[in-house]
């Protein structure tokens, strides 16, 4: 789910190493102890902190997959901040500007996270805006009416907490603790999603229909939030052997099913999935087939938002330059105050 290709810079450990007789097999003989000690840790789950070694492509997995969830947190933010202004009411209002403020608080989280790794947060913004970083590609379906605002919710935060709880079990502490607190904010917008979606759904007939409306448009989308099937997935292998992911595309996918099904059937709401049906002898939900194509064509750049998302972000950030040339300016003037302070 945030497992997308990021260009990277060069990391240390891949520059070429001393030509001096000798410096090589001294230090192939000390990599190999490192890495030895590296496989124990994460045989025995402790977790990796950024001050210990490890190695190259461990440091770049993590920083691509923590800066791409990085950017699904603020970019998420740009569908339902479309309605905070139309919010049917001043409860909904200020419930919604809390969860907006939340999202953009676990990006910072998360790049925070990521910088202990070693890249600048500005190469990954960069990364990001020139069309290099991945989010996720949920973000890029358009919210068209106030039941988008409970879907997203309900089912779009429902998934990411089926696919972050075991992060907070991840083997790189830094990212694993900023997990924690990110999970218990989800838990709370994924219940004010589902209130939206029950209060529409015990609603008007027209209340109903807008909340099924809603659900037949976002089902599938976010199905395939949780990413390629298994056999299909480029990095899932190596970060579930290195601790950094715990449970499989699929596996996340078909709980996220199971648990989601007698939502909708308390809500009084179908799910769009006519081969949708309860296996007994699996103890799961059997589903339909996935629209792969579709899912590719998006994280591709094709979907529905992709462009007007981007262009938003890229935007916002342009004008907030004068913000964050203050706040630089304001800190030298204080460090300068406290130094000569000191003196």
């Amino acid at each position: 789910m945030y497992t997308q290709s990021i260009d990277l810079p060069q990391d240390p450990g891949d520059l070429p190493r001393d030509p001096r007789p000798g410096a090589r097999a001294a230090s192939t003989a000390a990599d190999a102890r490192r890495e030895a000690d590296f496989e124990a840790s994460i045989a025995a789950d402790r977790k990796i902190e950024p001050q210990d070694w490890m190695p190259a492509d461990y440091r770049k997995t993590l920083v691509r997959q923590i800066s791409q969830h990085a950017h699904s947190e603020v970019v998420g933010m740009l569908p339902e901040g479309n309605w905070v202004t139309r919010a049917p009411s001043l409860k909904r209002k200020a419930i919604l500007l809390a969860k907006v403020q939340d999202e953009g608080g676990h990006g910072l989280y998360l790049y925070s996270a990521a910088e202990t790794l070693g890249t600048s947060r500005a190469e990954m913004v960069d990364a990001l805006h020139a069309g290099k970083a991945k989010y996720s590609s949920i973000f890029n379906y358009p919210t068209r009416t106030w039941a988008d605002v409970g879907a997203i919710g309900w089912l779009v935060d429902g998934a990411a907490i089926m696919n972050q709880i075991p992060l907070c079990r991840c083997s790189y502490g830094p990212y694993a603790r900023a997990m924690i607190r990110v999970c218990k904010e989800e838990s709370f917008h994924q219940r004010q999603g589902y209130d939206i979606m029950l209060t529409l759904a015990r609603g008007t007939a027209e209340q109903k229909a807008m909340a099924q409306e809603s659900l037949d448009r976002w089902w599938w989308p976010v199905v395939m939030m949780f990413g390629p099937p298994d056999s299909d997935s480029v990095h899932s292998g190596r970060t579930m052997a290195w601790g950094i992911k715990r449970v499989s595309n699929d596996a996340l996918r078909q709980k996220f099913i199971d648990a989601t099904v007698p939502q909708a059937e308390l809500l009084g709401l179908t799910i769009p999935d006519p081969m949708l049906a309860w296996n007994a002898e699996r103890g799961h939900y059997d589903h339909g087939p996935i629209d792969w194509d579709e899912f590719w064509r998006v994280v591709n750049g094709e979907g529905p938002c992709n462009r007007e998302r981007l262009a938003d972000r890229v935007a916002a950030h342009e004008k907030g330059a004068w913000v964050r040339e203050a706040a630089m300016a304001h800190a030298r003037k204080r460090a300068g105050a406290q130094s000569r302070a000191a003196a």
